[in-house]
């Protein structure tokens, strides 16, 4: 039976989704994980540890499992900090390795830090390297942000160096591609699109009204985001879109809210993150504090819930490399709002499965929004498309397409 080592050192797939540093490649980890097992493949998910109390080796489904190692200190570490950590943790997966005496066949990264990895691991035991970014620090750099946001120049360093050591990378879609032969790589051959998947299983329609009751909510009609916080995700541009909404009251008067799913709420208002308190900020200074309300990171388990009681998932991001919450509300049947960035154009057809709208242009967004909310024929469109079209994006297919891509490079060591 072949053997799979995945890395995933900042981020750990067990995690809630909407933490500091959590977020889709948790559950792309997390998810792709247990079905690699369930084909019959065994996996090794090596994650830092960020908890001493939590067991080191946890069970993540058949044949798979996730190895938490010492790397530093056993807390939460912003990630730019971890690179120190970095050959600590390559040794902690040696070790492991050799005291269990487990023979690899092929290594699996995710994101730059363990890219970094990955490429230790691949010249040590001599077997192939297959990464996926996630994110890219040239794309996030390209993105409207603040100077202080910035990715570092050590970022883009590593990912050019990825770039030509890893054996294969898998890029969610073809603008991510195109992207990534233009500013990096120079053999479009070495990168196979591969997009992100979502649990067709978990992420199914429930009525409405039944979805706003089993979470405790008002039957106020209200929009949704999911994510974490960051000012990469474009959170200040849906809070202008709410503002401009309550000027003019929807048709029938109906009141419109905004929950947003992602960070960690903290008692103490100055130990949140420097994006919260700027939301916040924001929040009160647009007297919307009626209107916009902070849930924090949520089960998954819960979000089908969610999804279903919302009128619409808006997601304003100014770089998103696949965007998986997307898939999850097409697959609950919600209307889908987003930035015409990154992934998000291959993954919604506008005005199809959803809208696109220009990166920053709140007012469009906010036009988009009533455009949903006040033409039930249009949302029925939209959501009708949009639950057909996901359906090529379930697990199972995905992973049959990334378990392909392992076997064309084993193919070629026989």
């Amino acid at each position: 039976m072949r053997r799979i080592a995945v890395l995933s050192v900042h981020s750990c797939p067990l995690a809630a989704l909407g933490g500091k540093e959590t977020g889709g490649m948790n559950v792309y980890v997390r998810e792709l994980g247990r079905e690699v097992g369930r084909l019959g493949i065994r996996v090794d998910v090596f994650t830092r540890s960020q908890n001493p109390n939590i067991s080191r080796i946890v069970r993540l489904g058949r044949n798979a499992r996730v190895i938490h190692l010492k790397a530093g200190p056993e807390e939460p570490v912003p990630k730019y900090e971890l690179f120190q950590y970095l050959p600590e943790f390559t040794l902690g997966v040696t070790q492991f390795a050799s005291a269990g005496r487990i023979s690899y066949d092929l290594v699996h990264s995710h994101y730059w830090l363990s890219g970094w990895v990955g490429a230790q691991l691949k010249i040590k035991w001599s077997i192939p390297l297959v990464h996926m970014f996630h994110t890219l620090g040239t794309l996030k750099n390209a993105a409207h942000l603040r100077k202080e946001e910035k990715e570092p120049k050590g970022r883009l360093k590593i990912e050019e160096q990825i770039m030509h050591l890893a054996d294969k990378l898998v890029a969610p879609s073809p603008w991510e591609k195109e992207q990534m032969i233009r500013h990096h790589c120079g053999q479009p051959a070495k990168i196979k699109v591969i997009p992100c998947g979502v649990d067709l299983q978990l992420f199914k329609p429930i009525p409405s009204l039944k979805a706003k009751k089993f979470l405790g909510l008002s039957e106020r009609h209200f929009l949704l985001f999911v994510g974490r916080i960051d000012a990469i995700k474009g959170i200040d541009v849906l809070i202008q879109a709410i503002q401009r909404l309550s000027r003019k009251p929807l048709r029938g008067n109906k009141e419109l809210g905004l929950i947003i799913i992602g960070g960690e709420l903290d008692t103490d208002p100055q130990a949140e993150s420097k994006e919260m308190q700027r939301l916040r900020k924001l929040v009160a200074e647009m007297n919307l504090q009626e209107r916009v309300a902070f849930y924090g990171s949520q089960r998954q388990d819960l979000l089908p819930y969610f999804y279903s009681a919302a009128e619409a998932l808006v997601l304003p991001s100014r770089y998103e490399s696949f965007g998986m919450v997307v898939l999850e509300a097409m697959a609950c049947g919600t209307p889908v709002i987003a930035s015409r960035v990154g992934g998000l154009q291959y993954t919604i057809e506008d005005g199809h499965t959803g809208f696109l709208v220009p990166e920053g242009d709140w007012f469009l967004l906010a036009e988009r929004i009533r455009e949903v909310i006040e033409s039930p024929p249009l949302k029925e469109k939209l959501v009708t498309a949009a639950m057909a079209r996901v359906k090529q994006f379930g697990w199972p297919m995905i992973t049959r397409k990334v378990i392909s891509l392992y076997d064309s490079l084993l193919s070629t060591l026989l």
